[in-house]
């Protein structure tokens, strides 16, 4: 099965279906998944998204809304429905979406879905809200399945029945003491396996890894990969069990962080959205450009010092934008590397000093080789060794530079506490552009004149 994407005929298909009426809409709709309707709403109105809504049952109209991309807002759409369908569509999210949903919206739009819940749904949600977003506490659902360490398999196996009534699926037992605190986890494979009189602390395995409410959700996203789990239990200060974070909230939360990652890393802010208008685009990229802008100025200053060396060998001008560009593309290359490497692992000075290493050992052997091009170049189209040499010594040692500071800014920055995906880029940018020209233009003076 190939994944869903939209298709004009898709939408044009839905679209005559709402013009012909509801039984048909009936009909075309029920071809799709319901996380396929969610991405065919992306070219949908508000008004034919929210008559769609109101037709299908609250079951699959829920999971709609939960599978809605984050910029396509559904907590609009949500809080524009009549109360009581939005009170069926909450009810049937699990506590973890319906948080995440609703707490986009205005406090007084929040207050109003909240009272029209029951008193354990809107209490639930109430916790769910105090935790920052971005962390265990924010993406945990409190939807899960425990049960007591002292129990015996029998008594286990009715308590996992009666609790999973209200649960769509579950991978995992969580296992709590007469206190309520978090004793380890237990596999509903290993319950059954087990013999008839087999008690739950034989079978509990209390080595189980866990997070705190205020976890950092990139670190809940590396420990499960890096466990393979299905789902991590979040626990507070005193080991009480409240909540889990499921592979599925994770799976979303790797693609923000890479997608978060991508636009720092080109100075875009991570505020813009990738589907908004061009006025959000231009606040959001300016004011990188008006600093790039600047970094920009330091660079011509040293190409302006170097006026009578240029005017002197007027193809040192065509060979710069070679050496400053080919600066550019490799430290950006180790600048994604190293970055990505910081987000997945903390990284110790020795690996920090490694990576650092690494980088220069290949701008060394790109530079020289890209240089040794270079050199060939001039050698037959300028007819001057000593200005291939030049170039040559030029590019070599910018793409040094571009590899060291590619990745040593970033892991500057991340040591100091700064985001290492902010400013990086515009920091080595000004290095390989001030240094290339800087490396040309003096070597050029004093080598060839």
């Amino acid at each position: 099965m190939q994944s869903f994407e939209i298709d004009k005929s898709d939408v044009l298909k839905v679209k005559s279906a709402i013009l012909a009426g509801d039984e048909t809409l009936k009909e075309v709709l029920a071809d799709y998944h319901a996380s396929e309707i969610a991405i065919l709403f992306e070219r949908l109105d508000k008004s034919e998204q929210q008559h769609i809504i109101n037709l299908l049952p609250s079951e699959i109209a829920s999971e709609i809304i939960s599978e809605m991309d984050e910029e396509s807002h559904p907590e609009d759409l949500l809080f524009k429905l009549h109360p009581d369908k939005r009170t069926e569509i909450v009810e049937e999210l699990d506590y973890d979406d319906a948080t995440d949903i609703i707490s986009q919206l205005e406090d007084h739009e929040q207050k109003e879905i909240l009272e029209d819940l029951n008193e354990e749904d809107a209490s639930n949600i109430r916790n769910l809200l105090t935790y920052d977003e971005k962390t265990a506490g924010g993406l945990m659902n409190t939807d899960l399945i425990c049960v007591n360490i002292n129990l015996t398999k029998k008594d286990a196996i009715d308590e996992i029945i009666r609790q999973s009534e209200e649960m769509e699926e579950f991978y995992t037992i969580y296992v709590v003491d007469d206190e309520d605190v978090f004793q380890g986890i237990v596999s509903l494979k290993d319950i059954i396996k087990a013999k008839h009189n087999a008690q739950i602390t034989e079978l509990v395995k209390m080595d189980a890894v866990y997070v705190r409410p205020n976890t950092d959700q990139e670190e809940v996203a590396n420990l499960i990969s890096q466990y393979n789990l299905t789902s991590i239990p979040v626990v507070d200060d005193q080991h009480k069990l409240l909540g889990r974070v499921t592979f599925d909230d994770v799976i979303d939360v790797m693609e923000a962080e890479s997608t978060e990652d991508i636009l720092k890393i080109s100075g875009v802010s991570e505020d813009e959205e990738l589907s908004g208008n061009w006025v959000e685009a231009v606040k959001s990229r300016l004011p990188w450009l008006i600093i790039n802008l600047g970094t920009a100025f330091l660079a011509s200053s040293v190409v302006r010092y170097f006026d009578p060396t240029i005017k002197l060998i007027p193809s040192l001008a065509a060979y710069m934008t070679i050496i400053a560009g080919m600066g550019g593309n490799a430290a950006t290359q180790a600048l994604a590397v190293t970055v990505r490497r910081i987000s997945l692992y903390n990284l110790t000075d020795n690996q920090a000093y490694r990576t650092v290493l690494k980088e220069f050992t290949v701008g060394l052997i790109n530079g020289a080789s890209n240089g040794l091009i270079v050199f060939i170049f001039a050698f037959f189209f300028d007819g001057n060794p000593m200005l291939g040499l030049v170039i040559f010594l030029a590019m070599t040692g910018n793409l040094v530079i571009a590899g060291i500071t590619g990745a040593g800014i970033p892991l500057i920055l991340k040591r100091v506490g700064i985001d290492p995906a902010i400013a990086s880029s515009i920091i080595i940018t000004t290095f390989t552009d001030v240094f290339g020209f800087l490396l040309i233009l003096g070597l050029a003076s004093k080598l060839l004149l």
